[in-house]
């Protein structure tokens, strides 16, 4: 079962690789070419539809071999959200015919497919305050809610790139470039992991932490960040540049915060090659791909996105947590990093609603707080999972 779910993700990746490509095809089509254009749009549609049976294959038979829904650590939670992101999309994507927007949701949730692997994929066993049914039911609809959300993000990021005036440097560009680099983080992450994996890079610090004395943590990055008040025991390796801030707390914490540095390292490289060779800002480059996407219709979809989203996020992300909290540790709320960004994140999105329904927030305004609340999701999928340490640290 194992080899099998390994197998499906592995397909689904190759088959939205190749949707994307085909998506990119129709915004080549020019006006006249309609029929062209659909036809193309048809079969990426299909790829991307198969896609999705395969993940779900990949979810199936990896629930069957753990026994467990396959929702309990970093791995599975961002494969399972990337599944979540594709619905999100097919469901726009009938709804609105806009074969575009494939161009822009499906990269990124190959990022988040390729952001996963790089984390252990084996199967673990659950620890005791995961064993309850409320982890399908809370994580599961968390995922769901977060899926939709994410095209929000998509319709964003598109109407800013294509409304932006991308011929002066302003402000407004400034920003927008700096939410396209991040994009290259994720990648810079997955690159450098892959290379050191390869070479089955490994060093180990020994450190203290209150009164446990002689733990050990293993790197499999050069440690740039060493644990504080850490011993490097592995010779004849780079040695650490600096400690981590004695506030990170957690036995991964030095570990994890020298990934977060090798991703900011190696995704502004990658991002200066582009730049180099392109001699245009990402933003610049991508404009002209979206002349002939309507505005209004963006801006439609960003509005639908969060409306469903939001109230999915709620009950998952705040009602269930809750109840299974209660559950688990015996308390509704507890001020653990995740629950606070989650309630930061839920706040966010009922800003961003009444301010579209009651003051008239449409067009730019909209797509700066849908990619604004989407980089909170993902602070709390990533910056709070792997530096900050909770009850909810499983990454």
């Amino acid at each position: 079962m194992y080899n099998i779910s390994s197998n499906m993700l592995y397909t689904a990746f190759i088959l939205y690789l190749i949707a994307t490509f085909i998506f990119g095809a129709t915004i080549k089509q020019k006006k006249n070419e309609r029929r062209i254009k659909t036809k193309i749009a048809t079969v990426g549609i299909t790829f991307t539809i198969i896609g999705f049976i395969a993940q779900l294959i990949y979810l199936i038979t990896r629930w069957l071999a753990s026994g467990n829904p396959p929702v309990s650590n970093m791995f599975e939670f961002m494969t399972f959200l990337s599944i979540c992101m594709v619905l999100a999309f097919i469901i726009i994507y009938f709804y609105y015919n806009l074969p575009s927007i494939g161009l822009f949701a499906l990269p990124i949730a190959l990022i988040i497919i390729a952001y996963a692997s790089m984390f252990p994929t084996d199967i673990p066993p659950l620890v005791p305050s995961l064993q309850s049914h409320w982890l399908s039911i809370h994580v599961t609809t968390v995922a769901l809610g977060q899926g939709m959300l994410f095209i929000s993000l998509v319709a964003g990021l598109m109407y800013l790139i294509r409304q932006v005036n991308q011929k002066q440097l302003t402000v407004k560009n400034i920003w927008l470039e700096i939410v396209l680099y991040t994009s290259f983080l994720f990648i810079g992450f997955i690159v450098i992991s892959i290379i050191f994996n390869s070479v089955n890079y490994n060093v180990t610090f020994e450190f203290s932490e209150g009164n446990k004395v002689g733990i050990t943590t293993d790197y499999h990055l050069p440690p740039i960040v060493s644990p504080n008040e850490g011993l490097l025991l592995t010779e004849n390796v780079m040695k650490p540049w600096f400690e981590a801030p004695t506030w990170m707390q957690g036995t991964d914490a030095g570990r994890k915060f020298n990934t977060v540095v090798w991703a900011f390292i190696t995704g502004t490289f990658f991002y200066a090659i582009v730049r180099i060779a392109f001699r245009k800002r990402i933003g610049a480059l991508i404009q002209p791909l979206l002349k002939n996407v309507k505005p209004d219709l963006l801006d439609e979809i960003m509005y639908r996105s969060v409306a469903i989203g939001f109230p999915i996020f709620t009950l998952g992300g705040l009602i269930f947590a809750s109840i299974w909290a209660q559950e688990a540790w015996g308390r509704f709320w507890g001020w653990d990093p995740k629950e606070v960004w989650a309630l930061i994140t839920w706040f966010f999105y009922a800003a961003f609603l009444h301010l579209r329904l009651s003051r008239g927030w449409h067009g730019e305004k909209s797509a700066w707080l849908a990619v604004i609340g989407y980089a909170i999701i993902m602070f709390n999928l990533i910056v709070v999972n792997l530096v900050l340490a909770g009850l909810h640290s499983y990454a």
